[in-house]
Formats: C-alpha cells, sequence, structure tokens
C-alpha cells in the first residue's frame, strides 16, 4: 500500500463509470490530506464556475469541494424554513418544474446550476450555497442530480473529511450508474465551532439540510446507500460492514452487495448474521426515516485499509455499482 497526495490517473475509470478501475487513493480519519493542489496552483482541481458550455470536471470540482471541509470549518444549525426550502427545490427539480424549485431554492440562499461532465458529457443539477461565503460559514452540503432521465436511487456522503475519501464513492456511484442523486454534507462532523455539540453530524440529527433531502428522496420510495469508513482497529477482522439500517426493506439489496464485495474477494461483515460493533448504523436518521417510509436503505462501512489501497477501493466501488445499476433499472 502506498499513499499520494494526489487521486491515481486510474481512478477515471471509476468516476467515468466503468466497472474495471483499479486505482483510487484514500486516508481515514480526520486528518487533512497532506500535500494537495492548492486553488491556483498547477494541477490544482477544478474548482471553479462552469465554463462557458456549463462542462467541468465534475470529479475534480465534489473533491475541490470536499477537501475545503476541516474539522477547523464552520457550521451552523439551519433553520426549519432553510431545510423546507432546499428540500421542495429537490422535490420540484425532479417534479420537472426549475423555476419553482429555483424561487425555493433561492429562500435559503441557494441556487441551482446545470453542469456538463467534461468525461463523459453527462449532464447534472447541481444544488449549492449561491455564495462562497455562504457555503463555508453555513456548512449545509451540496445535492448532484443526474439529469438523464428520472431519479432512481441517493447515495449520501454525511461525513466528507471525517470518512476521507467516502466522496469518491459517491462520486464514483453517480457517474457509474444512471438516475442517482448525490447528497454530500458541507461541514466536518466535529466541526470546531458548532455550537450544539454533535449538531454537524448529519448522519445523526434530523435538524439539517441533509436529513431533510434525504427524507424527500425516501418519502418518493427511491432506495439509499450511505457510505462511511471506519478504523482498522475497529474490526480488524473485516474490511466492509453492509447493513440495511433499522429496517428490514434493504435487507435484499444488503444480500446483493455482500455477495458483490464476496466476489470482489472483501471480507464482509453481515450485521443481520452477527455482531458488527458500533457499525451497524442502526442509529442513523436516514435510516430511520427509510424504514418509517419503506425505503430500502444500506449503511455501508468501509476499512481504512480498503480507503487507502487503490486496488481494494476499486473492488468496493464497483461492487456497489452491481447492487445502484439494479436500482437504476427500478429493482430494489
Amino acid at each position: 500500500m502506498r499513499l499520494k497526495p494526489e487521486i491515481s490517473p486510474l481512478l477515471t475509470s471509476v468516476l467515468v463509470g466503468t466497472l474495471t478501475l483499479t486505482a483510487l487513493t484514500g486516508l481515514t480519519g480526520c486528518a487533512d490530506l497532506s500535500g494537495r493542489a492548492r486553488p491556483g496552483a498547477a494541477g490544482a482541481p477544478d474548482t471553479g464556475p462552469p465554463d462557458a458550455a456549463g462542462a467541468v470536471d465534475l470529479g475534480a470540482r465534489i473533491t475541490g469541494f470536499t477537501d475545503g471541509i476541516t474539522q477547523n470549518g464552520h457550521y451552523r444549525v439551519p433553520a426549519a424554513s432553510d431545510r423546507r426550502a432546499v428540500a421542495d427545490g429537490v422535490r420540484l427539480l425532479l417534479d420537472g418544474d426549475r423555476a419553482a424549485a429555483e424561487r425555493s431554492l433561492a429562500g435559503a440562499g441557494y441556487a441551482l446550476r446545470t453542469l456538463a461532465d467534461r468525461q463523459d458529457g453527462r449532464r447534472y443539477a447541481e444544488i449549492a450555497d449561491a455564495t462562497r461565503e455562504g457555503e463555508t460559514t453555513r456548512g449545509w452540503g451540496r445535492v448532484y442530480l443526474a439529469l438523464q432521465g428520472p431519479a432512481r436511487w441517493s447515495v449520501q456522503v454525511p461525513h466528507p473529511s471525517a470518512d476521507q475519501r467516502t466522496e469518491q464513492l459517491g462520486i464514483g456511484l453517480l457517474r457509474g450508474a444512471p438516475g442517482g442523486v448525490l447528497i454530500l454534507a458541507g461541514a466536518h462532523r466535529n466541526a470546531a465551532d458548532s455550537t450544539d455539540g454533535d449538531a454537524a453530524d448529519v448522519a445523526h440529527r434530523a435538524d439539517s439540510v441533509f436529513a431533510a433531502v434525504a427524507a424527500v428522496l425516501a418519502d418518493r420510495r427511491l432506495p439509499a446507500v450511505q457510505v462511511h469508513g471506519f478504523a482498522d482497529s475497529s474490526l480488524p477482522e473485516h474490511d466492509v460492514v453492509v447493513s440495511p439500517g433499522k429496517g428490514d426493506a434493504g435487507l435484499p439489496a444488503a444480500r446483493r452487495l455482500s455477495a458483490a464485495l464476496g466476489r470482489e474477494k472483501l471480507r464482509v461483515c453481515e450485521v443481520w448474521r452477527r455482531y458488527c460493533g458500533r457499525l451497524e448504523g442502526r442509529t442513523n436518521v436516514e435510516g430511520d426515516h427509510a424504514d418509517a417510509v419503506g425505503a430500502p436503505f444500506l449503511h455501508v462501512e468501509h476499512s481504512r485499509t480498503v480507503r487507502f489501497d487503490d486496488a481494494l477501493m476499486g473492488e468496493a466501488v464497483r461492487a456497489l455499482t452491481e447492487v445502484v445499476r439494479r436500482w437504476s433499472a427500478g429493482r430494489a
């Protein structure tokens, strides 16, 4: 295994949705990634505005956003009206009413942009703070929706930076199968200036934009996978923990994912068969809501080793994509 400051070139194959990925870098824990390119420096990610044609490198744009999330960052608990405004904006966009979606989002200081990914030309809607200042001081996160056909499933990344490189799983899945919605948290789970304990831990707080958007999708019975990371010492005999969360609606998909991971020679802890420590996702608020409305939900933890090793991360993405492609076809 070797640590690299930037994503290896072979990551491209995963992020354009092929199933032949063999490279991806990643760390775990809360430390910042050393050696990353500075904005404006040679080789820095393309995190600026889209070009005249609305084209961006979607992976670099998202990674540039998550690279800026640190434990020293900011988070402010959104008011109920702000949570509703963003969630309604997503709902209206899914209904095909872009103008109404933009009006709702503007009420919370959010904007809607359409981007074309330079990798494959596919179009995505980006829902994000309208200003950089708002994004860095509030920490409410972003949403990306694939625009080629109806939304069929979501991938949720609640702990970027804290669970390092989990956003790369989200990028790989969004690009790898149609009909996806990517929900990204906008602050470190232990944001230093949070005045309300675990307020920025959106996997365990219902009063977040992240949870509000996830609820809108679950209410439409869209299946979801939420990706996390754990330290090797937490469960040294396993590489991945697969859980259907609080309920059983996601159990068939969880079994399929476990089988796919097994085919990739990854060691899986299946929570419906044995105790997997504090990694089972039973108290996850997004999983709780999914269970309440009967929507399939997967809570998937990846070890530090998996997220550090290029080939192993590629295997995990390949297995996840196998499940998500079934969801894309409208099959739970």
